[in-house]
């Protein structure tokens, strides 16, 4: 059974395109090793989203070249 990381200690930081009216932004923390943890930043107690790194690669490469298309 997979075991939920400690983020108590993570350094979060706002995606860049985040707006600057305070509305729709995910929020990362970088540099814990094998995961990418992304949370809601006007709920940061809430709960996080945790990716493999390797998983989150190859979603923003899909995503960097066109090839995800939205439902």
């Amino acid at each position: 059974m997979p075991t939920t990381p400690d983020l108590s200690t993570a350094v979060w930081r706002k995606s860049s395109y985040s707006n600057t009216q305070g509305g729709d932004c995910i929020e990362v923390a970088d540099g814990i090793p094998g995961i990418v943890p992304l949370r809601d930043s006007k709920n940061p107690e809430g709960p996080a989203l945790i990716f493999e790194a390797a998983t989150w690669a190859s979603f923003v490469q899909v995503v960097k070249h066109g090839e995800f298309r939205p439902a």
